[in-house]
């Protein structure tokens, strides 16, 4: 069985104990296996360790609005491993000076009101935590972000091409494609509980200079150069 997601894992380990699990999932997977290494169990997978990029991301933001005082944050509750990311963003913003304020969404419907809370609060950017929630409703997260004039980074280059300002993080297509060979290794006989949990090596810089401009934003050269990929 191929998963997506924190959910998707605990949803399907509650549904069965034989099945072979694969999962898939932005965060450290460790609340959910016996470790890394040695996962134990039915279950295996791969982590994007979104949380661990938390300071380039906020750095990025930075150097893209360099007035930048008050960041919002957007993610879903429902995911267990947003909040303990939200503290590391936390303390990455301390250390560049920037205040945050988190504002919750548990479902679709959810993402407009988070957005009017985020207006009222007068956010100069936005981060936000990549879930499955947050990746099914990337389009959507674009537009308001250019509706309300709001440079935003993302974990993922799906966001930039969507029309999102800027994404940072491990390829989904690399990650998907992995899990495919786990579920290969699987099929072939292979135990999950033998298969590490396996994480990325590279990670994606993705602008899209189109929406920059609808920003108002010059993006610094410096970014440009290191940028995997630039939307013009």
């Amino acid at each position: 069985m191929l998963v997506a997601g924190d959910q998707g894992l605990r949803a399907a380990k509650e549904a069965t104990a034989a099945i072979p699990i694969v999962v898939v999932a932005c965060d450290p997977l460790d609340s959910l296996v016996a470790s890394i290494a040695r996962p134990g169990g039915k279950a295996t997978g791969l982590t994007c360790i979104s949380s661990d990029l938390a300071s380039k991301r906020l750095q990025m933001l930075k150097e893209l609005v360099p007035a930048l005082v008050r960041v919002a944050v957007l993610y879903n509750p429902e995911d267990r491993n947003k909040a303990p990311e939200y503290k590391q963003v936390e303390e990455a913003a301390r250390s560049l000076n920037l205040t945050l304020r988190a504002f919750e969404a548990r479902s679709s419907g959810e993402i407009d009101s988070a957005f009017a809370g985020i207006v009222t609060y007068r956010a100069q950017a936005l981060m936000t935590l990549a879930d499955a929630l947050m990746n099914f409703n990337l389009k959507r997260l674009a537009d308001l972000g250019m509706k309300n004039q709001l440079p935003a980074i993302y974990g993922f280059r799906e966001f930039a091409d969507a029309g999102g300002l800027i994404s940072y993080g491990a390829s989904l297509h690399w990650t998907f494609r992995r899990a495919a060979s786990y579920v290969d290794k699987i099929f072939r006989g292979a135990s999950p509980s033998d298969l590490p949990i396996e994480q990325p090596t590279k990670f994606e810089l993705v602008i899209n200079l189109k929406t920059a401009k609808a920003l108002d934003l010059d993006v610094p050269w410096r970014l440009q150069q290191l940028a995997d990929d630039v939307i013009e």
